[in-house]
């Protein structure tokens, strides 16, 4: 059995000792923010970071993570850097933060070229205290080249269990970010997650090196949530929705559920029932999803039915409702969604709809990113014959072997793990420019070797229509000089607005330090890894049930979960009831249609590359989607989806039976 990283990627952060600030944290906290005392835990997270050490915050979510990068922003010289997946976090933080006349700004998908443009030159001539970025930012090279020449003073990555493998969100990119670090020359780190067992945080401590003392750990416990876990029948489920919005004084809520197609059903039967209900999901448009976050917050009576991504970094103090109408995926998911609820520290309600028939959708998607043996192997093959020094598209590696994007990269990071590889800076495969002045007055505006480079440069690209494409590599070789220089020079002419730049097509570095012996085996052995992953998701959801019939208080059980011991808390459903458990009721039984096989065969005969293993015909039948499935348009299938309700270990033992079958006759 292959087990967890048992040692992280470490990188020096620091290249010499970083000066303290001396100010007065309670004075700043007041000053900038209104609040007349630290709730627990921020003070000596942010004495820490003043004092020139790099720190941890492991704070229960609503317990005020954000302050401690935000308050250290006011005081210290240079930017401060804040790492997060959210694009309504980084919206919602900045808005919070412009109305404090702190200068903030963020850099994401959702910016135009206008507003990327501005946005590189107010950094550039330091105009702003907080800059936050997604991860996938750090593959930008022009990016990569500005924070290069700023003082990034603090270097803040929010979400921060994503780094470990025992945590509940794993994110190959996270364990890139201490190298990014590293590159940037940041005086100091900060980490911070809502939700770090004991393992996670030290994973966490051993890759950002943070000392034991700078990791500050506040409790679970949140004293005016009452958490209600109640089982019942799908059947049952929408009326006992309905019953509890009709039957609770109104007041924000969100209820969380699995999928998109979930969310758009529940608002729109909510709203036909009177309620001012809305979806959100990634499914939706950017602006769509932005109106709907923002009537959120304004609201004191609005509802919002959304997959699980809603709520993170969302600054509403004010949510009495929580419900999840579908299983939460994990106890950590669970803390991090309830924990949205009440954040003024009022009374609030957390309820989840139990129902085991939500098991299905759920371990889908941990069945899902598991690969074949086959396409693992395959994508080893492919790696090793790149040579010494090669880059390659995760995209291109992704569709060709069958695997998921996020299992792709995830594969590559194992192989870094282990020593067979060394990754490198990411860059940009192609970049294209469009004139937005004649390039004779651009010229006009230069003198010297600037002129005559810039003339040099503009031969190179070849044209289509209305835009010239350069191959970088090409050109720098062709005019002898760096890629940098080219890439900077492109960045300066689009910021002056005499060049529209736009780059594709990341690719990514690599290095081989060890050629494996066997690759067969070093397939395998990223293979068993990936399934000891996929049963580690499906613990987790047992946990989830476990909490929900057992015999003992559930605050309790789960403040023990994240390393905190508590009596029990007379607000739970094991408390309230008596102290008596509940009883899930059994999961729905449902039957293969036999049917299906003859259909399923003539498939694999048309089909033989794609449905030879298995575990892909499993994923057909159960309705997950993979790269060949999508290309093949097999997600277009009768059969596809056509056993969703069935458990997917289930399917994968009676294909398996079967193919055995096929074979021996």
């Amino acid at each position: 059995m292959i087990t967890a990283v048992a040692d992280p990627i470490r990188y020096p952060l620091l290249m010499a000792s970083v000066p303290a600030v001396s100010v007065d944290s309670a004075a700043l906290l007041e000053e900038h923010f209104g609040f007349p005392t630290f709730k627990p835990g921020q003070q000596a997270v942010v004495e820490h970071l003043l004092a020139g050490r790099s720190a941890a915050a492991v704070f229960p979510t609503g317990g005020g993570k954000s302050l401690c990068y935000q308050l250290p922003a006011m005081a210290l010289p240079g930017v401060t850097l804040v790492v997060s997946p959210l694009i309504a976090l980084m919206k919602d933080q900045i808005d919070a933060l412009a109305t404090r006349g702190i200068a903030a700004l963020r850099l994401d998908s959702t910016l135009d070229a206008g507003g990327y443009r501005d946005a590189m030159d107010r950094i550039r001539h330091g105009e702003v205290r907080l800059l936050y970025v997604a991860p996938e930012r750090f593959a930008n090279e022009r990016f990569r080249q500005v924070i290069g020449q700023l003082q990034v003073s603090l270097f803040a990555i929010d979400e921060a269990h994503c780094i470990s493998e025992w945590g509940h969100n794993f994110r190959p990119d996270y364990l890139k970010l201490a190298g990014f670090a590293r590159d940037a020359k940041a005086e100091r780190v900060l980490a911070l997650t809502a939700t770090a067992t004991d393992k996670v945080l030290d994973d966490i401590r051993t890759v950002f090196d943070i000392a034991p003392e700078c990791a500050i750990r506040t409790g679970f416990y949140r004293p005016n949530l009452t958490l209600l876990l109640t089982p019942l029948e799908r059947r049952d489920r929408d009326s006992r929705l309905l019953a509890r919005l009709r039957e609770r004084p109104p007041g924000p809520t969100i209820v969380y559920v699995t999928l998109q197609k979930t969310a758009e059903r529940v608002a729109h039967d909510l709203a036909a029932a009177g309620f001012d209900a809305y979806a959100y999901h990634a499914g939706m448009e950017p602006e769509k999803r932005t109106r709907v976050q923002d009537q959120f917050i304004q609201s004191d009576r609005g509802v919002v039915v959304a997959t699980i991504a809603f709520g993170m970094g969302i600054d509403k103090a004010d949510i009495r409702y929580v419900y999840h109408y579908n299983l939460p995926k994990s106890l950590e998911n669970y803390s991090q969604e309830i924990g949205r609820a009440g954040r003024n520290d009022e009374p609030a309600i957390c309820e989840v709809l139990a129902c085991p028939d939500d098991l299905g959708a759920l371990e889908n998607f941990a069945y899902g990113d598991t690969p074949t043996l086959d396409a693992v192997h395959a994508m080893v093959r492919d790696v090793f014959s790149q040579g010494e020094a090669f880059d390659l598209s995760h995209h291109t590696l992704s569709s060709t072997h069958d695997l998921r994007m996020l299992v792709a990269r995830t594969l590559l990071t194992y192989l870094e793990l282990i020593g067979h590889l060394e990754g490198g800076t990411p860059f940009y495969a192609t970049y294209r420019f469009k004139p937005l002045i004649p390039s004779k007055d651009i010229l006009a505006k230069f003198q010297g070797a600037r002129r005559e480079f810039l003339t040099a440069l503009f031969k190179q690209p070849g044209k289509a229509k209305v835009w010239f494409n350069v191959d970088v590599d090409d050109a720098a070789r062709n005019l002898n000089t760096s890629r940098e220089r080219i890439i900077a020079a492109l960045d300066y002419l689009g910021e002056k607005q005499m060049l529209e730049v736009e780059a594709a097509g990341v690719r990514h570095r690599y290095r081989v330090l060890e050629q494996p012996a066997d690759l067969a085996a070093l397939a395998k052995k990223l293979h068993d890894r990936t399934l000891e992953r996929e049963a580690s998701e499906v613990r987790r959801l047992r946990q989830v049930l476990e909490l929900i019939e057992l015999d003992g208080c559930q605050v309790a059980a789960l403040g023990e979960y994240f390393g905190e011991k508590r009596e029990p808390c007379g607000h739970c459903s094991w408390c309230l009831s008596g102290r008596k458990p509940a009883k899930l009721p059994a999961r729905l039984d449902v039957a293969i249609d036999k049917g299906i096989w003859g259909q399923l065969d003539a498939l694999r005969r048309a089909h033989p590359d794609i449905l030879s293993d298995p575990r892909a015909v499993a994923r057909l039948l159960c309705g997950i989607a993979t790269p060949w499935l999508t290309k093949a348009k097999l997600t277009r299938d009768p059969l596809f989806a056509k056993l969703e309700d069935v458990p997917f270990s289930t399917v994968l033992r009676e294909v398996a039976c079967r193919s055995t079958e096929t074979r021996v006759l």
